[in-house]
């Protein structure tokens, strides 16, 4: 009842109106939700796989159920390669509904007319890599990964950081002078040396990197929640509530914590672009997702090993821009409206 009294609040009302009016993060916003939804659905929009096939008065989805070769009158108990000309001839006389990009990330292209990698054309919007992979379609999954890091480390991050820094500013004392004195030599520790040592006896993965980035990536939340904590916990409102006898966890929760919260908003969307950044930059000095996983990072790599292709480096290039921009002009959004004098 609390968040849904908080969310028909007329101030945050109020700063919903002032972001809306900053045309710059709202158009923004929407470029990233569109960004989202398009990336969550890249298994429909860039697959090899068809969404539908109605053979012999029989409809199968390939998409969701991997159906051997022998079902559609083939030779193999294996699963069905689509892009195989034997399997497309199997289907020629079926209705099949295909996805707008015939490719999945891991997709190796057979009919190339040149030696990969090849420039945009109508068959391959954005071309291929040097592997013979489609790029639009490793673009799309790339985004996919770079968002879901993005949201659960910014998740973990808000957690980890607002109970640390709820805990030194409410108690303060040793608690909160042993803990400055942690964040500020934890903060020193270089992540990228730490990554690469560990990655040289363990095999990178996607819970592997969180992990690594989360362990860092906490603090910048930290002082601005303890110093909400510092500044709440000698109001008047705070000492009758300890007073009247309320516990310490309740005075945390309902008392202080929202307040902090709102603080805490605003760094989200920097969170998320900085998360995005590392993980591109881990991928593109190859300490990052395992070979062959469609990363950002990658795609950026693949441009630096191909300096004949430039549309690699372009594509790479622009795909991190606009979503980096994005997340910050969001964050600047953010920022302005909980930062007005909003009463």
């Amino acid at each position: 009842m609390v968040f849904f009294g908080f969310a028909n609040s007329p101030i945050l009302k109020q700063r919903w109106r002032i972001f809306c009016k900053n045309k710059r993060a709202f158009y923004s916003l929407w470029i990233f939700i569109i960004l989202f939804l398009v990336s969550m659905s890249a298994d429909f929009i860039a697959n090899q796989k068809p969404l539908f096939i109605y053979k012999d008065h029989k409809a199968y989805f390939p998409i969701f159920i991997s159906y051997p070769e022998k079902v559609f009158g083939g030779d193999f108990d294996t699963e069905a390669n689509y892009n195989d000309p034997y399997v497309k001839k199997l289907l020629q006389n079926a209705f099949v509904i295909y996805p707008i990009i015939p490719y999945s990330y891991n997709t190796i292209v057979m009919d190339l007319d040149s030696p990969a990698p090849n420039p945009p054309s109508f068959k391959h919007w954005l071309g291929t890599d040097d592997q013979a992979r489609d790029v639009s379609a490793r673009l799309l999954y790339g985004y996919r990964i770079s968002l879901i890091f993005a949201l659960i480390l910014s998740f973990f991050s808000v957690i980890i950081g607002v109970s640390v820094g709820a805990l030194q500013g409410y108690y303060g004392g040793a608690l909160d002078l042993f803990g400055q004195r942690f964040v500020e030599i934890w903060s020193g520790v270089p992540m990228l040396f730490l990554v690469i040592i560990i990655s040289s006896f363990i095999a990178p993965n996607f819970w592997w990197i969180l992990a690594l980035v989360l362990l860092f990536s906490w603090m910048s939340l930290v002082g601005v929640v303890r110093a909400e904590f510092l500044r709440g916990r000698n109001m008047d409102y705070v000492r009758a509530s300890k007073a009247l006898g309320s516990s310490d966890i309740r005075i945390i929760f309902y008392h202080i914590l929202p307040n902090a919260l709102v603080a805490t908003i605003t760094y989200i969307p920097f969170i998320m672009a900085g998360s995005i950044a590392a993980l591109t930059s881990l991928d593109f000095l190859g300490f990052g997702m395992p070979v062959g996983s469609a990363s950002l990072g990658e795609l950026l790599s693949q441009g630096k090993n191909n300096l004949t292709s430039p549309h690699l480096a372009i594509v790479g290039f622009m795909a991190v821009a606009i979503l980096l921009s994005v997340l910050v002009f969001i964050g600047e959004g953010v920022r302005d409206a909980f930062d007005s004098n909003v009463r």
